[in-house]
């Protein structure tokens, strides 16, 4: 059986401290997307624009959403071969020709991976304008821009591997004096906060996070669950015995039975063995004992 030890992670007021304190856009968002959204990295860093539905119309009717289809990660040219072309949709062409390693879009690790996620409106507007900024600095570079349509791009249009979001995210805990957790602990926050909001709704969460298995959330965040049984409890208690006739709350439990005091003879003859005067105080008892009955 599979142990889940409870993570380190950020609350609410941790994470608005550190999106206060963030200046760098690509990480802003990023973060915004792993904790408004339970995304993962890859899906982040993958996310294209083509899949961001945040027209006035989408938020207007709060239907603003993403899609997620696809993932960014850096593989070995031997997991690219065992991937196959169906599940890659993407290889960079890599700056250093030398290297072993490439860059690629490719398909979520499982079906469940592959969802609609929909986002509430700050966040809509966030990427609204996180794309304007965008499509100025394209507008800027011309044909310097490589477009792959990501929303998560370094200024020339290329894509921004996982490694330079953690060192962003790295630099801003230690400026802002934030408590160390790393990066993909925004998705446990966002999975931990959202649990608390809807009260438990595991099929919900779970049609967020992309879990392939709705009891992964049960065991990882078993502790959450269990303060809305406890909350459940006290509404029990106001809604059945409060109202109760009789009053069922002052009514006392049945006693406890007392348990039987049993002598061990053997240890007391030892003990009146090595303390005369024990033994002739315990006589003087036994003796005025009988001349009361």
């Amino acid at each position: 059986m599979t142990e889940y030890a409870k993570r380190d992670i950020w609350d609410a007021e941790t994470i608005r401290k550190a999106l206060d304190n963030c200046h760098d856009g690509k990480l802003y968002v990023a973060m915004n997307l792993a904790f408004a959204c339970s995304m993962r990295m890859g899906e982040i860093l993958g996310l294209a624009w083509r899949n961001v539905h945040i027209e006035d119309e989408d938020i207007a009717r709060d239907n603003a959403y993403v899609y997620i289809e696809q993932e960014l990660t850096r593989a070995s040219k031997r997991a690219i071969e065992m991937l196959g072309e169906k599940d890659i949709y993407h290889i960079f062409t890599p700056l250093m020709p030398n290297t072993s390693t490439r860059v690629i879009l490719k398909k979520p690790k499982t079906d469940s991976s592959v969802r609609k996620i929909w986002l509430p409106k700050t966040l809509a507007y966030i990427l609204r304008e996180w794309r304007k900024s965008q499509n100025e600095l394209k507008a800027f570079l011309g044909d310097e821009y490589q477009d792959f349509d990501l929303v998560i791009a370094l200024p020339n249009g290329r894509p921004c591997e996982e490694r330079i979001i953690n060192k962003e995210f790295a630099l801003l805990k230690e400026k802002a004096e934030l408590p160390n957790v790393v990066f993909h602990s925004l998705r446990h926050s966002s999975t931990t906060y959202k649990l608390k909001l809807n009260h438990g709704d595991l099929k919900a969460t779970q049609g967020d996070t992309g879990h392939a298995e709705i009891d992964m959330i049960t065991k990882v965040y078993a502790h959450i669950l269990d303060e809305d049984r406890k909350i459940n409890a006290q509404k029990f208690e106001s809604a059945f015995y409060t109202n109760a006739n009789p009053d069922l709350r002052h009514v006392t439990a049945p006693p406890e039975p007392q348990a039987v005091q049993t002598v061990d003879l053997a240890a007391l003859i030892e003990q009146l063995q090595q303390n005369p005067e024990l033994a002739n105080t315990l006589a003087t008892l036994i003796a005025g004992s009988k001349g009361t009955n």
